[in-house]
Formats: C-alpha cells, sequence, structure tokens
C-alpha cells in the first residue's frame, strides 16, 4: 500500500508540473523554483509534513520534498543553535542529498561526451 500511495502523490506532483510546462508559458526553471518554494511554505504552516508522513517517498522526494527539508533543517537548527541556525540549518540537513547529486553528475559527466545543439 505504501508503494501505491507514494506513486499517486509523486504523480499527481508530477501532473501538476506537465500542467504547468503545458497549458502555461513558464520556463522548467521557474516551475522547478516554484516547487521548491511551495515546500517550504506548505513546510512553514505545517501541511507538507502531514503530506510525508501520509506519502511518504511520494512527497519527499519531488522537488517540493526538497523546500520541505530545507524549511525543516532551518526550524530544527534555529532550536538547537538560535539565530546562527538560520544560516546553517539548511545546508546541514540537505547536504547528503546535494553531495549525492554533484557526485553523479560528475560521475556522468565523466562518462558520457556533451555534444553541440546543432540540429
Amino acid at each position: 500500500m505504501n508503494y501505491l500511495l507514494a506513486f499517486i502523490v509523486g504523480g499527481l506532483i508530477c501532473l501538476i508540473g506537465q500542467f504547468f510546462i503545458d497549458k502555461t508559458k513558464l520556463t522548467p526553471a521557474r516551475i522547478l523554483v516554484g516547487y521548491v518554494v511551495s515546500g517550504v511554505l506548505l513546510s512553514s504552516v505545517g501541511i507538507y509534513e502531514k503530506l510525508v508522513d501520509f506519502a511518504k517517498c511520494g512527497a519527499s522526494v519531488p522537488l517540493s520534498g526538497f523546500g520541505h527539508l530545507l524549511a525543516k533543517g532551518v526550524r530544527d537548527a534555529v532550536d538547537a543553535k538560535g539565530f546562527i541556525g538560520i544560516f546553517s540549518g539548511g545546508l546541514e540537513a540537505s547536504a547528503s542529498g546535494i553531495t549525492a547529486a554533484l557526485i553523479a553528475a560528475l560521475i556522468v559527466a565523466i562518462i558520457f561526451k556533451a555534444k553541440d545543439k546543432s540540429a
């Protein structure tokens, strides 16, 4: 049942993104930033945490989940360190994911050769 819930919620999040790509003139970069910001905003009012508890990876893996992770990291760091937690919390919470993405990008860049868009 967990897999089904994750698939449905993650699919709905992707469906919303596809709708914005198809029906608006927003660029993909703006849509991605919108997802991160929406994750932060929904997390700040306590909604996204309930969605993650319900759908697990279906809600935590998309970019809105990254925004939720940043907000949760800042909140926890502020509780532990005070004001300085505003600056360090988001990076501390998301460091492993950012590192994994950078290493994966490096490996792909080493294996594959970039081509020009000349067509």
